[in-house]
């Protein structure tokens, strides 16, 4: 609450250059949408085209990616596309 009530009257630009000046980490808070709009994730190349039963929807590679490695970014599988499959792997019956 001190912190609140000191930065209160502060525009968040000059408070993120001010705390960069001081060399201390921050961020701003995005919305989901202002998130997903980031220059840097463009920037970086962080979004793949994944296939869904509804269609294609963009996705972000994982945070962590190990040198040599590809990240695996496969369809989203439709709701109990893998039931049998997973079920039998179990010794359960089919249904």
């Amino acid at each position: 609450m001190i912190l609140e009530d000191a930065f209160r009257a502060t525009e968040a630009g000059q408070l993120t250059a001010a705390l960069d000046e001081a060399g201390i980490a921050c961020a701003r808070l995005r919305s989901p949408a202002e998130f997903a709009a980031h220059p840097q994730l463009a920037a970086r190349d962080r979004w793949r085209e994944v296939a869904t039963p509804g269609g294609p929807v963009r996705a972000l590679l994982p945070p962590v990616i190990m040198a040599g490695s590809q990240p695996v970014m496969g369809a989203v599988p439709a709701l109990g596309q893998h039931t049998a499959a997973i079920r039998a792997e179990l010794g359960f019956p089919p249904h």
